[in-house]
């Protein structure tokens, strides 16, 4: 396919005329280039639409660069203790540097800049959606229906308000684009919670213009339900709880979203639980282009490595601070709730399937991390063969991400097409809704609606554990059977937590009794099942800066972790300057401007504080 020109301009502008759908996703994201990029053949409902397209198209891997991947692994969950980079010590360095909170190294700050340039760029297609459309209908009044002008202009702010929050996360003080802006040149001193207003703005013109259904029928595109749950998500952002209540609440009794029944189909490449009712907003994935760009590019680094069925490269492994955390009491509810980190985190070794056959443990565990001698859906058990260099990256694996053998969803082109699927991958999700209202519940005091959501999560969780999941391959299947006899001929990838064919674990899930249901022990239940529902989805380091407890939790973390992984012992204490990320330098450089006349020199850009 044809590549996508485009012009540097200052303060994170990168130009872009996209020759009709560039590069695609799935269901209304599948279409081929136009070839021309010429302004004039855009201008006509195909040239806006490609446009809308190409700017949906930025919500995954663009650039070549891993901290551009849809899920965030890079930046909230390497940054976490959820995770590790994993891998070993000499792949991707930068984030490594990432990881140990030293944001100023010339890799670190090239990642920076590249997810910087991803979001711009995105104001600058959506913005540009919206200019082609305004010169279409200025030449014929009658080129775009009325509801597609509403669809398209409605869709365009969406992703503009989607990218413009992805921004505000990492550094609050960005400059702001739209579409009628004469210059590139824009101030960010200052901006952080402009930014949140004018997020928030494009998003309530947004819910007004676009209808309850997908546009067309079009499985991925945003509708209202989405805009009006993304702005209850930025409202407890900005610790509007009770705007957040009014906003979520509607969502969940009128809106078309749910949980999935059980714990398995939020995180499936099956084609059946494709876009369930849980999915709020996701990177459609897709099969075909030829050099697999199309697929869950931005996670391909994130599967085991060659000893497994997927050849490469073990990033963003698990922490073992992570997968202590999973651990739960006589009562099911999560250790850490009532015993400290002394107690919950005291595992060095590692947790296989020999170690846990009688631990109690919460059954998500098995659904985001892949332990030796447990089955990985349907490839059959984890084994210590398929990590890169335990020392380094610990011996764990993820595995939300990962798509099962049987699903067919495998690319069939590309570099090690065997990394990439078209499994779609979750931005926004129902239980990561249910949970900020459950957040918001507690911060205005209601604590009963806040016990109840967190329950209902924790009910769907009891649902259903990793069963055996006989491979289809007859190799994997042979090697699961010796390991476990009570596996053969059982494809079944999830069963009830106490199916009999389950002996490397004790899964147990427990409800919150009204009992002790204070303020202070909601909201630890609340944050706590954060971690447990959303583990490894990008999520968690932006939950703990929000709140307010990174620099508490994460020092504590290196401290412990650099035990278990010695590179750590380098990291730089978490302080308050890591509240922000650092504008990337170059970025800081394009925004100097001189006037000609004076020789006085205008930076735009002004460096966040304490870097």
């Amino acid at each position: 396919m044809k590549a996508l020109y485009r012009l540097r301009l200052p303060s994170w502008a990168l130009l872009i005329f996209v020759a009709g759908a560039a590069y695609g996703c799935d269901e209304f994201l599948v279409a081929n280039p136009q070839g021309a990029l010429d302004e004039g053949t855009l201008a006509n409902q195909a040239g806006v639409e490609g446009n809308l397209i190409a700017t949906y198209r930025l919500l995954d891997h663009v650039y070549g660069a891993w901290g551009t991947a849809a899920s965030n692994w890079v930046w909230g969950s390497a940054t976490s203790d959820d995770a590790y980079k994993g891998s070993e010590a000499s792949d991707q360095p930068p984030i490594t540097d990432i990881e140990m909170y030293i944001w100023t190294t010339g890799g670190a700050d090239d990642y920076l800049n590249d997810r910087g340039t991803q979001s711009f760029e995105a104001f600058v297609r959506a913005n540009a959606t919206l200019k082609l459309m305004a010169k279409v209908l200025e030449a014929d009044p009658e080129a775009i229906s009325q509801a597609d002008q509403n669809g398209i202009r409605g869709e365009a702010l969406f992703l503009r308000a989607h990218f413009g929050f992805e921004a505000w996360r990492l550094w609050e003080n960005i400059p702001y684009f739209f579409e009628d802006d004469t210059t590139f040149y824009k101030s960010n001193e200052g901006t952080g919670s402009a930014v949140l207003g004018y997020v928030l703005s494009d998003l309530d013109e947004a819910i007004g213009l676009l209808q309850p259904d997908p546009r067309n029928g079009e499985v991925g595109r945003a509708t209202r339900w989405t805009a009006k749950a993304y702005k209850g998500r930025v409202q407890v952002y900005a610790g509007d709880y009770a705007g957040a209540i009014t906003t979520l609440e509607d969502v969940r009794d009128n809106g078309p979203y749910a949980l999935e029944p059980n714990q398995y189909q939020v995180w499936s490449a099956m084609s059946d639980y494709r876009n369930g009712p849980e999915t709020i907003l996701a990177y459609e994935s897709h099969k075909g282009e030829p050099g697999g760009n199309n697929a869950n590019y931005g996670e391909r680094l994130n599967f085991p490595h060659s000893g497994s069925p997927f050849g490469c490269c073990g990033f963003h492994q698990p922490s073992q601070n992570m997968v202590n955390f999973f651990q739960v009491d006589a009562n099911g509810l999560p250790l850490s709730m009532s015993q400290p980190e002394a107690v919950w985190n005291a595992r060095d070794a590692t947790l296989d399937a020999t170690a846990s056959a009688t631990m109690a443990l919460d059954p998500r565990l098995d659904w985001s991390v892949g332990r030796d001698g447990v089955p990985f859906k349907d490839w059959g058990p984890h084994q210590p063969g398929w990590i890169r260099a335990p020392a380094y990256g610990g011996p764990y694996s993820p595995k939300k991400a990962i798509y099962e053998d049987a699903s067919g969803a495998e690319e069939s082109v590309g570099w090690v097409p065997t990394q990439t699927s078209n499994q779609a991958i979750h931005i926004f999700r129902y239980a990561d809704m249910l949970l900020l209202l459950a957040e918001s519940y507690v911060e205005v005091g209601r604590l009963e609606d806040a016990r109840t959501i967190v329950n209902q999560i924790r009910t769907r969780a009891g649902v259903a554990a990793q069963g055996c999941g006989l491979p289809p391959e007859s190799n994997r299947a042979a090697s699961l059977v010796a390991l476990y006899p009570q596996c053969a001929g059982d494809a079944r990838i999830a069963v009830p937590i106490d199916d009999a064919s389950i002996t490397w674990a004790d899964y147990q899930i427990g409800l919150y009794l009204a009992a002790g249901w204070d303020a202070t022990y909601a909201r630890e239940a609340v944050r706590t099942e954060r971690r447990l529902e959303l583990a490894t989805e990008g999520e968690r380091f932006y939950d703990l800066r929000r709140w307010g407890i990174a620099e508490s939790v994460l020092n504590v973390y290196i401290a412990a972790e650099q035990v278990r992984r010695p590179y750590l012992a380098a990291s730089a204490v978490f302080s308050g300057r890591h509240a922000l990320f650092p504008i990337p330098t170059v970025q800081i450089e394009l925004s100097r401007v001189t006037n000609p006349d004076t020789g006085e020199e205008t930076e735009y850009l002004v460096q966040n504080p304490g870097w």
